[in-house]
């Protein structure tokens, strides 16, 4: 009563407090609560990792009956019987399925080299069993990033003396003149080259560019057919780019190490090949600095080059002179007017430079006309008194 008459007027006394689930939601403890919670959740797994003996961790677990004799090994149920008893036979290797060559021309033979002594595998050169079935020798090949390019073996063979044609030479023909043709430009359009391969016969030697379709196979039926083979390598002339020797031109004013990268990947566009023959290049073949590192590269890989002689200022035969690389200069272009007489022309011209130096090298394009018009001349050339030889019949090696 005396706590009530002392109390301010207007005011109440204040109630005790009293506990109740309706409480506001804004008013809730929720910091705490999940602080709560999270530690609940600690201790149990704390808990476990010290209470429960489980290694895997509760991943899945099946159990297998490593005794079982369901599709048991013979094999090893008899090594087990007898130990060192056991014979292990094997039936003929199968060859892949679907794996094919793609020959130019029915009536062209395989691409396997015959072995030690045949056209395309000189005796006592390389293991000729090895040879894959375009020919190649995996000695005479380097693997790259830009496919298996040519090398010379570890015993020194060259791929130009493996892959070379077996001729009559300067020096076994007795007085007799030689010729050799190069027909360029195969391997772009598929009816051209195989009308080559067929038609023409085996010396005349086939340069391929480095941009056709189905080039391993192509070439392997050009060396099957007893052609020769170079690799084209597109150089830069001096109109360049209104004159466009096609992709990965070697070009003037570049490093060394680019232009070797370029030359690697046209390397590698297909192999068998005795050696390289310049695709335009008059601009590149007159710059000591920008060829030189190139004609060092083909010397120590024992690739031949072949000089179209389209160009008076190359400088090709000091170079390969000085890297000792087998070497040839072609003396007469012969389907710069691509009509059947004007080749026939040349082609007489090619006789009369062969009659006076004792041999000749003649170079003509796979277009139609040349080809019809060349594999009509061959037929009757040696009863002309000539003889047609591979390209690397009339190249050499010059002292720089």
């Amino acid at each position: 009563m005396a706590d009530d008459l002392s109390a301010p007027l207007g005011r109440k006394k204040a109630k005790p407090a009293r506990f109740s689930l309706n409480v506001a939601p804004d008013r809730l403890p929720l910091a705490r609560l999940a602080f709560g919670a999270a530690a609940l959740i600690i201790v149990g797994v704390a808990a476990r990792i010290l209470l429960v003996n489980d290694p895997m961790g509760g991943r899945p677990v099946a159990e297998i009956g490593v005794n079982s004799t369901h599709n048991a090994n013979s094999l090893a149920g008899d090594l087990a019987k007898s130990p060192g008893q056991a014979t292990i036979t094997a039936g003929p290797e199968m060859p892949a399925s679907g794996a094919s060559i793609s020959m130019v021309g029915a009536d062209v033979p395989d691409g396997a080299p015959a072995g030690p002594g045949s056209a395309t595998v000189p005796a006592g050169s390389v293991d000729a069993a090895t040879a894959s079935a375009q020919g190649l020798i995996p000695d005479l090949l380097e693997d790259s990033e830009h496919g298996a390019i040519p090398r010379m073996s570890s015993t020194g063979i060259t791929p130009f003396d493996a892959y070379a044609q077996p001729s009559a030479t300067p020096a076994t023909a007795a007085g007799k003149p030689l010729i050799a043709i190069v027909v360029t430009g195969l391997g772009l359009n598929a009816t051209g080259t195989s009308s080559a391969i067929e038609q023409l016969p085996g010396p005349v030697t086939l340069a391929f560019a480095p941009y056709g379709k189905s080039l391993p196979s192509t070439v392997g039926s050009a060396r099957a057919a007893g052609h020769e083979v170079l690799l084209e390598v597109p150089l830069e002339p001096f109109d360049y780019p209104d004159s466009d020797p096609g992709p990965d031109t070697l070009l003037t004013g570049q490093a060394p190490r680019d232009n070797l990268n370029k030359l690697f990947t046209v390397m590698g566009k297909f192999g068998g090949y005795v050696g390289v023959i310049n695709h335009m290049g008059a601009r590149f073949t007159s710059s000591t600095q920008d060829f030189s590192p190139i004609m060092e590269e083909l010397g120590a890989r024992g690739l031949g080059y072949v000089d179209d002689g389209s160009s008076p200022r190359s400088v090709a035969p000091q170079l390969a002179a000085a890297n000792t690389v087998e070497f040839g200069r072609a003396d007469v272009s012969l389907d710069q007017a691509a009509s059947k007489q004007p080749i026939l022309d040349q082609l007489k011209a090619l006789e009369d430079k062969a009659t006076q130096k004792g041999n000749a090298i003649g170079v003509i394009s796979a277009l139609p006309v040349s080809i019809e018009t060349l594999a009509s001349w061959a037929k009757t050339v040696e009863d002309r008194g000539f003889t047609l030889v591979p390209v690397s019949a009339l190249m050499h090696k010059t002292a720089s």
